[in-house]
């Protein structure tokens, strides 16, 4: 017997970029359609919608949905059901054809890389919708891509989603739209595109605040020197990437102090109303997840989840911690991407891996929104490199083939050996050993704007950005960001003004000494964020979008990661706005 047709009157709600996406691909009724839709928008209930329309006018009569890991296979498979769509979790490359229970199947991209031909038999046979859910993974390696299009170019529909910057490689993507532009490269084109920065504005996402730390760091090289840097400061991008690796070791002290401020801000959440508010510790390897894993133990008294690979078990654990009230979750792959856990509110990036793709992969797990007001927080190290990838949350970006790579000095292949054998360490440690490690939060970025001025861990000043209370709108994290700055300046002045009114015989000479480039760029900072608030306050535009235009005016990287010079190029020129 046939699986009974999904009833759409009984369908939920869409979101309003859901329905002028839906109007949209119904009106052009094309055999490929690209959606773009930040992590948390609904991309899923968009796809499954347009599998029950089609099933439901007969256009097909199968849908495959293929996903990047197992465990979403069964995310997928389960939120279909729940709207009478009937898909095949369990289908293997063995099987050849899903039983007439169910709709279809949910597989994987390696299960139709290993097998295309199954599944172009299968596509063949009956008319079929084919969803590709984060379809840059078709282009993870030849024989993927080659798969899928050898395995789906027969479909009656191809519907391709994505939710994170499409890919920095070379690697085209099968059955994306590429279109040449001005420059002479091609670039991938999307049908429909729900910015976070749109999804922010319609309240269907969280503000994010991303609190970055610095600190001191001292190594030894594997010729034995001793070198010491602030996590932070300019140094050439070798320093920056030991200098990082320095901080994540779990045997420094920026590690405990990291997780103790960010378990802190996690209590704060769930005081103010997020009562079973959860925490994600992204790590570089699985040794270092389990020494985080202690770490955190030791910190809140409380064993923490850990989630190491891809592996039989890892979903299960995974839909536990979700269902539960546990506090912190420690991963490495599993929860990279596409996992749906809405109650996770913190996150520390305890990662080496910098690329734009694996960032906003990360960060989209704490963006999905349950009630109003609700906001997420992230704590990361302050590498120039990350603060720019933060202050840029909002940007979109397409694929661009034939543009030429800049090497960052970071060593994003770490991560990926320590998905495969988890020996990566071991190879590290040969070039250089960790010695300590000290915390300070260096910064709070939101809206693409720099917040407050250096405080130690565990100091007051610290602890009025971890107490922002939990529950805000968009304008009222910006304008108590603002406050709490404000005050913080108002109180360093109080401090100092005892010292400017003693005698200047007894006033020691370092007290007049002219500032640092550090301090001078933390003055700049503010000043900027000054005016830029009194423009948002004058025009009504959001400051990000401020910040946006004064780059694109006066170019340059965003405020966190800009020189001196850059900084008071856009303080002149937004005084004449």
């Amino acid at each position: 017997m046939a699986a009974r047709l999904p009833a759409l009157e009984t369908f939920p709600p869409l979101r309003a970029w859901q329905r002028k996406a839906l109007v949209e691909y119904l009106r052009l009724r094309t055999e490929d359609f690209t959606a773009v839709a930040t992590p948390g928008a609904g991309k899923t209930t968009f796809a499954l919608r347009i599998a029950a329309e089609l099933l439901a006018d007969g256009t097909v009569e199968a849908v495959t949905v293929v996903a990047p890991t197992e465990h979403l296979k069964n995310q997928w498979a389960a939120s279909a059901a729940r709207v009478g769509i009937q898909l095949d979790a369990g289908f293997r490359n063995a099987d050849l054809h899903s039983s007439a229970d169910f709709h279809g199947a949910v597989v994987t991209y390696a299960q139709v890389g290993m097998a295309p031909q199954v599944h172009r038999r299968r596509t063949m046979t009956r008319r079929t919708l084919v969803i590709l859910d984060e379809i840059h993974h078709a282009g993870d390696s030849r024989s993927w891509g080659d798969g899928v299009k050898a395995a789906f170019e027969s479909a009656v529909r191809r519907l391709m989603l994505t939710g994170t910057p499409f890919r920095s490689d070379d690697n085209p993507i099968p059955f994306v739209m590429y279109e040449r532009g001005g420059d002479g490269l091609l670039r991938s084109r999307a049908d429909s595109v729900y910015g976070y920065s749109d999804a922010l504005r319609d309240g269907v996402v969280r503000p994010v605040l991303f609190l970055a730390y610095s600190g001191e760091t001292r190594w030894r090289t594997n010729a034995g020197e001793e070198l010491a840097a602030r996590l932070g400061e300019p140094m050439t991008q070798d320093l920056i990437a030991q200098a990082w690796r320095t901080a994540l070791d779990p045997a420094g002290d920026w590690m405990p102090q990291v997780l103790r401020a960010a378990d802190a801000r996690l209590t704060v959440l769930r005081n103010a109303g997020m009562a079973d508010a959860g925490g994600l510790v992204i790590a570089s390897d699985q040794q270092a997840a389990r020494s985080y894993a202690k770490l955190i133990e030791q910190v809140t008294g409380e064993k923490a989840a850990v989630v190491l690979s891809d592996d039989v078990g890892a979903s299960a654990r995974i839909a536990t911690f979700a269902a539960s009230d546990q506090r912190w979750l420690v991963a490495v792959r599993m929860v990279s991407e596409g996992v749906d856990i809405p109650r996770l509110a913190v996150g520390v990036y305890a990662t080496s891996a910098s690329t734009p793709l694996y960032f906003a992969q990360a960060i989209g797990r704490f963006v999905r929104v349950r009630r109003p007001g609700e906001t997420a927080s992230v704590f990361l190290p302050s590498v120039p490199h990350l603060l720019g990838l933060a202050s840029e949350m909002e940007a979109e970006r397409d694929h661009v083939l034939g543009k030429p790579k800049d090497s960052d000095g970071f060593d994003d292949d770490l991560l990926e050996r320590a998905q495969r054998d988890d020996q990566a360490s071991g190879e590290l440690e040969k070039r250089f050993a960790a010695l300590s490690a000290t915390a300070e939060l260096d910064q709070v970025i939101f809206d693409g704007a720099s917040f407050g001025t250096a405080a130690q861990a565990g100091t007051p000043e610290e602890e009025e950005y971890l107490g922002l209370p939990g529950l805000l709108t968009a304008d009222q994290v910006a304008m108590l960001l603002s406050k709490r700055q404000a005050e913080q300046l108002a109180a360093q002045r109080r401090r100092a003004a005892p010292r400017a009114a003693e005698p200047a015989a007894e006033t020691p000479a370092a007290a007049t000494a002219p500032m640092s480039a550090a301090q001078r760029r933390v003055a700049l900072r503010r000043q900027l964020n000054a005016l830029v608030a009194a423009r948002h306050h004058r025009t009504g535009q959001p400051h990000g979008k401020i910040h946006a235009e004064l780059r694109r005016l006066c170019g340059g990287p965003p405020s966190a990661q800009a020189t001196i010079e850059q900084l008071e190029e856009r303080i002149a020129t937004v005084q004449t706005l």
